[in-house]
């Protein structure tokens, strides 16, 4: 069996960073490197340049996403010293006949990126005969969010065409495996590599999965099981960021420490500390949901105490949210229950059933609907809209990522304002 290639695609925006990551990946076993997009964007051909001087023998893919003016930017590329050239696949047929003609004049090889090509099976074959060298089934990282997969295009791909196969997007040590597995000639990995804290043992490992391949068997989570996991991996500030710092429900604290919750809110609108429709919200609640009150800005009185708490750790409830008060706290943090609200005090309201379960309400200025996703952590809480829940989650995992890489570099002596080059990139 060929060995196949292993690329590592540089998403980054500071090429002292991106030249760094490539020398941990090749230690780990990388093939190719790729300039990605973000660094050529940042960085122009100076990107380019300076990995082919820093790996003088390595392929060094450009992943310029040509669209147009094949001639010209097949050129600069080549120039620059890439090895091989990504052009869009939907670009018009003549900018891909000028710009095989321009890898020919120059010795490069033509990459085409299927990214959102309406039918990558015929537009494969199109490109295989107009000269392209390679074709790469590639799900793009916004599309990764919502659950694309690069697996589905390369297996609709690879018995259609005779030329290399690249495939990319969203791929780790598993999933690499598998694209063996469908065929995958090149397999090109980005952030699970270049975001890593151990950069050279994440490359080992996807090595080592595409040096013995196999399908993975695991039993497949339902959409809310795969969320409950995503969400329980990262924290509120993570989703915060990956909200564009949207969702935070401010003023709420939790009082049993470091405790997690995530789970679909049921929702309770009380008065005045009238407990009866939290309590019975309790009994409507599936396991794992989480009861979200809005007391109506009241934090004299408390809607929730210690025996509303220890029937939901008998039903399986993940927590409560309460924009309001809370009393019985020292029985409730001796259960460890994951419980979030402004204030604590002593009094108790009167079960009288004003208010509603299950309607939209106010919470710390949001508006939640019974459904969205809230989770919660020592940083606070936030909420997410149920039609966002598993595209907001993938996103979270990757700032986390991204943040695992800027640690390490710290650790090693650097500080955040030269590693995110802040100078840099003020707003001018």
């Amino acid at each position: 069996m060929k060995k196949v290639v292993l690329q590592v695609a540089l998403d980054l925006l500071e090429l002292k960073r991106a030249v760094q990551i490539a020398h941990e990946a090749l230690a780990g076993g990388a093939d190719w490197i790729e300039a990605g997009t973000p660094l050529i964007k940042s960085e122009g051909m100076q990107a380019i340049r300076t990995l082919r001087e820093q790996f003088p023998d390595t392929v060094i893919v450009a992943d310029m996403k040509i669209a147009d003016t094949g001639t010209m930017e097949v050129e600069m590329a080549a120039k620059a010293g890439a090895s091989i050239i990504c052009i869009l696949a939907d670009a018009d047929d003549a900018v891909i006949a000028e710009a095989v003609r321009s890898s020919r004049l120059y010795g490069t090889k033509l990459m085409a990126d299927l990214i959102n090509v309406k039918d990558p099976v015929s537009r494969a074959r199109t490109l295989e005969r107009m000269g392209v060298d390679i074709i790469a089934a590639h799900v793009g990282i916004d599309q990764q969010m919502i659950g694309k997969s690069s697996l589905s295009l390369l297996k609709d791909i690879r018995e259609e065409i005779y030329i290399p196969v690249a495939v990319a997007g969203g791929l780790d040590a598993a999933t690499a495996g598998e694209a063996v597995c469908y065929g995958a000639d090149i397999v090109i990995v980005g952030g699970c590599i270049a975001r890593s804290a151990d950069v050279t043992g994440s490359t080992t490992l996807i090595r080592q999965s595409l040096d013995a391949p196999s399908l993975q068997s695991t039993e497949k989570m339902s959409l809310d099981e795969e969320i409950h996991s995503l969400f329980m991996q990262v924290s509120t500030p993570n989703i915060s960021d990956a909200m564009h710092r949207k969702g935070a429900l401010p003023g709420l604290v939790s009082f049993c420490g470091n405790v997690k919750l995530a789970g679909k809110a049921v929702t309770v609108h009380t008065i005045a500390g009238d407990w009866a429709k939290p309590v019975e919200a309790i009994e409507i609640a599936e396991p794992g949901s989480v009861i979200v009150i809005n007391n109506d800005g009241c934090v004299h009185v408390a809607p929730w105490g210690e025996l509303a708490t220890l029937s939901c750790t008998k039903k399986g409830i993940a927590g409560v949210v309460i924009d309001g008060a809370v009393r019985d706290i020292d029985d409730i943090r001796s259960m460890k229950f994951p419980l979030f609200a402004r204030a604590i005090v002593p009094n108790a309201g009167e079960p009288k059933g004003f208010g509603e379960i299950n309607a939209e309400i106010q919470c710390c200025g949001h508006s939640i609907h019974p459904g969205d996703w809230i989770v919660g952590d020592e940083s606070g809480v936030v909420v997410i809209p149920r039609e966002r829940a598993y595209e907001v989650a993938r996103r979270a995992l990757e700032v986390k990522k991204t943040e695992a890489r800027i640690r390490e570099e710290i650790r090693r002596g650097s500080t955040l304002s030269v590693v995110s080059e802040l100078s840099k990139w003020e707003k001018k």
